[in-house]
């Protein structure tokens, strides 16, 4: 492991700890749409990068950021490694930040845009490289597990089915991709059939969104088989109704209590809602 990648490693656990044990600090930094598009927050887009959920979610990432950096490392060099990291973290937000546009209440956190970028970056350079699906020793060629990955990330933003950020993994993948080949222009020479096989479905599922963006919301796949789920606009102003709720019940322990009768999440919350 190289030192960027040993120094990236550290600096993911330092700030994660922190987010865990301060909830202002986590809300502060974590990705919002709503703060980045209305607020100009853009350092979230960087900074949400440190932050994790619990240690199970840092955890998985840093082993996996831990497995791929070494080789990428050593043959791209420190500087061209760190861009290629930043590079990812940032498309995967971007990518987000187009899908959930209309939804100000969404947020996440978490390395994966990084590291899937050095994942990809990685395979773009050594396509025949062979990697195991998570601990399971079965190991399947580099390209084939993109192309696996590419077309499990694209049923998961369209799914909706669970609350992974497959949006920022599809993100940071193909910067990291296109970054790794930017660097290297020979890779897409030498590998050419195994890059394009991994570009040809995230082309053109980001043109599809881009020129019929309602794909995204209604008669998709998961929701013709799932009649209990439901629709993004019902959701969204089901959580506004909640916030709402949550800062009633605020301000009416105010007027009881005083101001200084908050918690530290209740003043927290407030701020959030007065911004």
């Amino acid at each position: 492991m190289g030192i960027i990648s040993f120094i990236l490693i550290l600096a993911n656990i330092i700030v994660s700890y922190r987010g865990f044990k301060d909830s202002i600090f986590y809300n502060k930094y974590k990705f919002r749409v709503d703060a980045v598009l209305l607020y100009k927050d853009y350092k979230r887009m960087v900074t949400s990068g440190f932050l994790h959920v619990n240690w199970m979610h840092l955890i998985f990432n840093m082993v996996a950021l831990y497995f791929f950096s070494g080789s990428l490392e050593s043959y791209l060099g420190p500087v061209k490694f760190l861009i290629i990291y930043f590079l990812s973290l940032i498309g995967g937000d971007l990518l987000s930040l187009f899908i959930h546009r209309n939804d100000g209440d969404y947020d996440s956190v978490g390395a994966s845009a990084g590291v899937t970028g050095v994942i990809f970056a990685a395979i773009a350079l050594f396509p025949d490289m062979h990697i195991s699906l998570l601990f399971i020793p079965v190991f399947i060629p580099g390209w084939l597990f993109g192309l696996v990955y590419v077309l499990y990330s694209i049923y998961g933003i369209r799914s909706r089915k669970n609350n992974i950020g497959h949006d920022a993994h599809l993100g940071g993948a193909l910067i990291g991709l296109i970054a790794a080949i930017l660097m290297q222009p020979s890779a897409l020479i030498i590998n050419t059939w195994p890059i394009i096989i991994i570009m040809l479905p995230s082309v053109f599922f980001i043109y599809m969104i881009i020129t019929r963006p309602h794909i995204l919301l209604i008669d998709n796949y998961f929701f013709n088989k799932h009649s209990d789920v439901v629709t993004v606009d019902h959701k969204y102003n089901i959580e506004r109704i909640n916030k709402q709720k949550e800062i009633d019940k605020i301000l009416e322990k105010i007027h009881k209590k005083g101001m200084n009768s908050l918690t530290n999440k209740e003043k927290q919350t407030l701020e959030d809602y007065t911004r």
